[in-house]
């Protein structure tokens, strides 16, 4: 039996609560990982995990099994990620999850850039805007804008986005240029946005002085992906709001003018979040800086939508932080 990788299989399942997405994050087929398994609790001569037809559970042996074999696998990690070699040309596979704007706007575009640096690394990129459970898929990290509500994670802020509130120039012909916020509850059309995770409608947010009006609006079409969300602005399906960042492209070349422009919105963070339980192996560690780097320089994410154009985000140190991120934003980044 080859204990080491029967270890890591133990590992995955317990991580990922299935045999089949543990055995699709080891690139393995299934009835390898079960044999692996069965013959781990053979060696063991003890029963590592409850299986029934609907989930997998570990047993009392099992769960200190598993604290063990943790440990020892960050260690043999860390042991490799520690070689000189190792940290002067990191390589190996990454897996990362961005939402779609940032994926197609700022990370992808950049990447030749990662590459001629680090051409041993290589990166499955998960663009969407679906929130990922980064233990049970096996995610290295994510990219994600908004408000940082479990603790359970680690997290680096790496910038800010501010939001702007937009419209084509056929629909402002149509219906009208708004001077309040409020003008979208009655006579005007809203692209509407939910969560991909809850469900939930996100209402547009704008303050000013002082006075914070949240606006739901009434839509022909709601939507939870931010680049469709753009895209039915532009076709002028209604007012939408979102980062700066999306709709710069589209205002340069009067796809879409800016509404609203002397209310704001909070600035709203971005971080980079990966597992605590994982080591910050150097492929790891130089994704990470370079993609921090990338963000306080992009043109695109620098620009604030009532801030002067070109005014940087200062990135800030690495904090314990959120497996959850969610934004009170219309989209998030």
């Amino acid at each position: 039996m080859d204990k080491f990788t029967a270890m890591q299989a133990f590992v995955r399942v317990v991580e990922a609560g299935n045999f089949t997405k543990a055995a699709d994050s080891m690139e393995l087929p299934k009835p390898t990982v079960t044999r692996l398994i069965q013959t781990l609790e053979t060696h063991l001569q003890t029963k590592l995990l409850n299986r029934t037809t609907r989930r997998v559970t570990v047993t009392s042996d099992g769960a200190a099994y598993y604290e063990r074999a943790l440990r020892v696998l960050t260690d043999i990690e860390e042991l490799e990620a520690g070689m000189s070699h190792a940290k002067a040309n990191p390589r190996g596979r990454l897996r990362i999850d961005v939402p779609a704007s940032v994926g197609r706007l700022v990370l992808v575009p950049a990447l030749p850039d990662f590459h001629v640096r680090y051409p041993d690394i290589q990166i499955d990129l998960g663009v969407s805007d679906r929130p990922v459970d980064l233990i049970s898929e096996n995610v290295d990290c994510v990219i994600r804008g908004g408000v940082l509500t479990d603790q359970s994670l680690v997290a680096r802020r790496i910038a800010e986005f501010h939001m702007i509130a937009a419209a084509s120039p056929g629909y402002l012909k149509r219906h009208g240029v708004p001077k309040h916020p409020s003008e979208l509850e009655e006579g005007h059309k809203v692209v509407g946005y939910f969560s991909a995770r809850t469900g939930r409608a996100i209402p547009m947010d704008f303050n000013k002085d002082g006075e914070r009006i949240e606006v739901m609006g009434h839509y022909h079409v709601s939507v939870n992906d931010s680049n469709a969300y753009t895209a039915a602005g532009v076709a002028g399906l209604g007012i939408v709001q979102s980062a700066t960042f999306m709709f710069q492209e589209h205002i340069s070349n009067g796809e879409l003018e800016p509404v609203l422009a002397d209310w704001c919105s909070d600035p709203v963070p971005i971080h980079v979040v990966y597992p605590p339980n994982r080591h910050l192996s150097a492929k790891l560690r130089v994704f990470v800086d370079w993609v921090a780097e990338l963000f306080a320089r992009d043109d695109l994410m620098c620009c604030k939508s009532s801030l002067p154009r070109g005014q940087r985000a200062q990135p800030a140190e690495p904090v314990a932080a959120a497996a959850a991120v969610t934004t009170s934003s219309a989209v998030p980044a």
